[in-house]
């Protein structure tokens, strides 16, 4: 006879909560896991995987007139929202079952409804109770609204993937991710777009020649910035949304768009009874092994506030089931964590920012080097586009190791990918030098840059 039912309850099938029941699960652990709203979470559903199906289809509208440059004869080419929107319908609820059935397979038992803690080892789920050795919550983070009169007038980045039609005009309100994302996506797909933010450049803690980069990119693409504007108010007038903003005039647009935030979804938790504190901004407190103030209670992914990207929750879920059920010590390791934003055009940086590494270098008492390219993209030299793309290694002066890099510009992401794993492991920049690049491509440019700028 054992103390608990089960092992291991994770509250949230999002993608850390699925990860870490599945791996429990292979762990030989007897695991159960409860979801309210969808399997595979904010980035099956509402996040990664549709915003980059939509991705894909605003860039597509920027091959058709690049196209033209290469030869190919292209008819007025006509968008249908709905087509887009609705096969993109299909493939997350392929994915929702793809989640059930790895569940399933792996002996993990599902049960559907929102998950509350009684105590710190006893989780209710629609008046039935379970009891569970460890407790890991995954509930992850919503998207938050301003503190504004007529907030509600606007939509989050959840509706924006269920829109009845795209709108003629819309501003996007915010500086960081979602909202590069969606007023790229959004202008992409030809709508009249607008990108207002209260700071001077977008994309607040990355490196600042990555600020500048995207903030330049997006205003020569077409889209409208609206920089250094503070919110006042949101109003309906004349059939359309009026955004009320200081200094400026009004801004106005057939759909608002607020990328401010998201929220860690810890509501109806019952925190208190299993004694689990939480932080100044809502966030579950966690220590370096992501165990919570109540010692059975773990806790990974948006909720805890480290990092708001599915593959750090995903792998903060197996982290703890290994820790739980497995051989592995010692706590995450966050830095050396990739991170994209797919706008047009993409950025992608792993490591410290220009920065970071001279302030560390400060109080180390060391220096740093910094390379940087800028460049047109080979592919637009026919096209006529007036883009950019910028790389930068920033690499610490004594031991030549290389602990940034960042790019702004076509295939950031699927460049950066493989340059990550040479910095997770300590590459030198003597290291990148030795290494034949492959010709043409942006992505040689890494290898090549002998010079430091600074």
């Amino acid at each position: 006879m054992t103390a608990h039912d089960l092992d291991l309850f994770v509250l949230g099938a999002g993608s850390g909560g699925v990860r870490a029941a599945r791996v429990a699960a292979s762990l030989g652990a007897r695991v159960a896991i409860c979801e309210e709203r969808y399997l595979g979470g904010t980035c099956v559903n509402a996040g990664c995987i549709p915003k980059k199906l939509f991705v894909y289809g605003a860039e597509l509208g920027h091959g058709i007139d690049d196209a033209r440059a290469y030869g190919w004869r292209v008819e007025a080419p006509r968008f249908d929202w709905q087509t887009l929107r609705d096969h993109k319908d299909r493939e997350i609820a392929r994915l929702n079952s793809v989640y059930a059935r790895l569940l399933d397979e792996a002996g993990v038992g599902r049960v559907e409804g929102h998950g509350r803690l009684i105590d710190a080892h006893t989780v209710e789920v629609k008046g039935e109770r379970f009891s569970a050795k460890h407790v890991l919550i995954a509930t992850g983070s919503w998207p938050t609204k301003p503190d504004i009169p007529g907030a509600e007038l606007g939509v989050t980045s959840n509706e924006m993937f269920h829109l009845d039609a795209l709108p003629g005009r819309a501003i996007v309100v915010g500086g960081g991710y979602i909202a590069v994302e969606f007023a790229s996506i959004l202008r992409g797909l030809g709508v009249d777009t607008t990108l207002c933010y209260r700071r001077d450049r977008l994309l607040r803690g990355f490196d600042t020649d990555v600020r500048d980069a995207i903030t330049a990119a997006l205003g020569s693409g077409g889209i409208t910035l609206a920089l250094e504007r503070d919110l006042r108010a949101l109003e309906v007038t004349s059939g359309a949304l009026r955004l009320h903003v200081e200094p400026g005039p009004a801004l106005d647009a057939d759909l608002v768009l607020f990328a401010t935030g998201r929220a860690p979804l810890i509501e109806g938790l019952g925190l208190d009874a299993a004694g689990v504190r939480t932080n100044a901004r809502g966030e579950i407190a966690v220590d370096a092994h992501l165990r919570t103030s109540a010692p059975s209670v773990y806790a990974v992914g948006d909720v805890i506030g480290r990092y708001q990207l599915t593959p750090v929750a995903i792998a903060e879920g197996m982290h703890v089931a290994h820790a739980l059920f497995g051989d592995r010590a010692g706590p995450m390791r966050y830095d050396t964590v990739p991170t994209a934003v797919f706008g047009t055009p993409a950025v992608a940086t792993v490591g410290l920012t220009e920065a970071e590494a001279r302030a560390r270098a400060g109080r180390e008492g060391g220096a740093v080097r910094v390379y940087r390219s800028r460049f047109r993209p080979l592919k637009h030299t026919l096209t006529g586009r007036e883009t950019q793309t910028m790389m930068k290694l920033v690499v610490d002066d004594a031991s030549d190791r290389v602990l940034g890099c960042h790019i702004v510009g076509e295939h950031a992401a699927e460049i950066l990918q493989g340059f990550a794993v040479a910095i997770h492991a300590g590459a030198t920049k003597a290291q990148l030098d030795e290494t034949v690049g492959i010709h043409p491509t942006a992505a040689e440019e890494l290898v090549t840059m002998r010079t430091p700028v600074t």
